[in-house]
């Protein structure tokens, strides 16, 4: 299992907006800050806002801010929007992938692993990569 870019960029889309609170933010300024192309952010906005995590602001002084609480926002739940389920083969997700899943003993052992990774990134919130990039910062 492998996060792709998308994952990890909108993960640090969500944390400019965060590290700017309330204020609203342009696709160019973050694109600046994170040394992402201004047009893969647009393409990445769109799950972002789907899954409820950014909304848009219209006019003069309009952009892009969190719609939820940092505390609220999981890595779990990110890289799931971005990217599907989080699995570490495709047996666990779909069982119609592999003739062999329901009475294989493998895939019990994949399905046991898939939780406890979901799990941990169940615990991770952006309020976490917040706190730690200001620590850095200071």
């Amino acid at each position: 299992m492998k996060i792709s870019t998308k994952g990890r960029y909108g993960w640090r889309i969500l944390l400019d907006l965060a590290l700017y609170g309330e204020t609203p933010r342009l696709m160019r300024e973050i694109a600046a800050s994170q040394g992402i192309s201004e047009k893969y952010i647009s393409r990445l906005i769109v799950p972002l806002n789907k899954a409820g995590f950014v909304r848009s602001i219209r006019g003069v002084k309009g952009g892009f801010v969190l719609a939820k609480s940092p505390a609220d926002i999981t890595l779990l739940a990110v890289v799931e929007a971005m990217e599907g389920a989080v699995a570490v083969v495709e047996c666990v997700v779909d069982k119609a992938f592999c003739a062999k899943a329901e009475s294989c003993s493998a895939c019990g052992m994949w399905t046991g692993l898939t939780a406890e990774i979901r799990q941990a990134m169940a615990k991770i919130t952006l309020a976490d990569l917040v706190a730690a990039e200001r620590l850095k910062q200071a």
